[in-house]
């Protein structure tokens, strides 16, 4: 138990924190000192009593504070907020170090930059929304105090999350190398390889990713089993897909189109059937194996088509069909001397590239090029990450991921 959890675990314990407005970042911090004790006695106001003893954070430009010059930034240039700043030493008593590292880099590091930058974020938007109407008197403790519990649910049930995904890992870590043992004493076919059944429901599709296995099997809870695609690594397309015309099929149509007996459903998009047997569950698989014909693409978006040999030479891609698709028209500007301004509005515009990307996504692409103008490529970039799409730019002759 380090020195901070310590102090935090005292019987009388105390902590100070700043009033007025709350954000994100103060109430996830609140929320984190309740977790670990409940009793804890946490003051909110303006100034720091000189005399205060106990934990300072969010104010007094102290160890548990950001507001100063010289704050700190993490390795990879995120600034700390001090909910950032109390899981540093926190996060590892209630994770362990890798899942604290995790959680710090999924779940704390976009409310830090948000503290820091006011960068968009949904969470951090939905806690600021507790603060009272401006001029509502007399409603900022309370409000607070909902901001607190809602955060502190928040956080009991992503510290869950997070230890069910590890013991998740462990699960489909054991059930794989049953798996590969059996597939390597030749029990099963080359084509079963690619199909794992699990005695029950374990996350696992983003851990199987860079497997060969291309569909997985699990007991349904409303009864029979459930199959599920696994998508390619890095990659909106699945590594096997279901036969077109079974897609939006059920019942008896289903089972005419596949000649499985217990064939129940298969989903328009493709992404789960359900059957009651186990074995009509793995001819499904074999079925789709045998007649899936892989295929990967590339969007070209505003690069000339001299680019396109370039792209097949990304790795896996030889032979993805490429598309080239124009890139969104810049808006309007209008210019005040030297300063641009464009016509639409923020959140206008942030609607604008949106729509625009999912037009791309459509063609469900392996990767995109991106070649034009900083300002218009910039925001599309940006989404296609968010997406998880690899995105490229042109560099010197070839092409590099970004």
């Amino acid at each position: 138990m380090n020195t901070l959890l310590k102090q935090i675990k005292k019987k009388n314990a105390k902590a100070f924190t700043h009033s007025g407005k709350f954000h994100a970042d103060d109430v996830f911090s609140y929320a984190l000192l309740l977790y670990l004790n409940p009793e804890i006695t946490i003051t909110r106001g303006n100034k720091v009593p000189e005399d205060f003893k106990g934990i300072i954070f969010d104010i007094g430009r102290g160890k548990y504070d950001h507001h100063q010059r010289d704050s700190r930034i993490r390795e990879n240039g995120v600034p700390y907020a001090a909910f950032g700043l109390l899981w540093e030493e926190l996060g590892a008593e209630i994770l362990g170090e890798e899942l604290a590292a995790k959680f710090d880099e999924s779940f704390i590091q976009p409310l830090d930059i948000n503290d820091n930058t006011g960068e968009k974020n949904e969470l951090a938007t939905l806690i600021g929304n507790f603060n009272p109407s401006w001029d509502v008197e007399n409603g900022e403790n309370e409000a607070f105090s909902r901001a607190v519990q809602t955060a502190g649910m928040i956080l009991v049930n992503m510290f869950e999350k997070y230890k069910g995904n590890e013991r998740a890992e462990k699960r489909v870590e054991e059930i794989l190398a049953a798996h590969n043992s059996s597939v390597l004493s030749g029990e099963k076919s080359e084509s079963e390889a690619k199909v794992l059944v699990l005695p029950e429901f374990v996350p696992c599709q983003k851990q199987l990713r860079e497997t060969d296995i291309a569909f997985i099997i699990f007991p349904s809870n409303r009864g029979g089993y459930c199959i599920q695609p696994l998508k390619r690594e890095h990659s909106l397309n699945y590594k096997c897909s279901f036969p077109e015309n079974w897609l939006g099929l059920e019942g008896d149509e289903l089972k005419q189109a596949t000649g499985l007996t217990s064939a129940n459903f298969c989903h328009k998009g493709g992404f789960i059937m359900t059957v009651d047997d186990v074995n009509d569950a793995i001819s499904a698989c074999k079925i789709s194996l045998e007649n899936f014909t892989e295929s990967s693409c590339i969007i070209n978006l505003g690069g000339s088509h001299e680019m396109d040999e370039s792209l097949k030479e990304i790795p896996h891609m030889e032979n993805a069909a490429i598309i080239h698709c124009d890139l969104p028209k810049m808006p309007a500007l209008t210019f005040d001397r030297n300063l641009g301004e464009i016509s639409m509005e923020k959140e206008e515009f942030a609607s604008y590239i949106k729509d625009y990307v999912k037009g791309i996504l459509k063609y469900k692409p392996d990767a995109v090029y991106v070649e034009g103008e900083l300002f218009i490529v910039y925001p599309v970039i940006r989404v296609l990450h968010k997406k998880h799409i690899p995105v490229y730019i042109k560099h010197q002759n070839g092409v590099v991921a970004i």
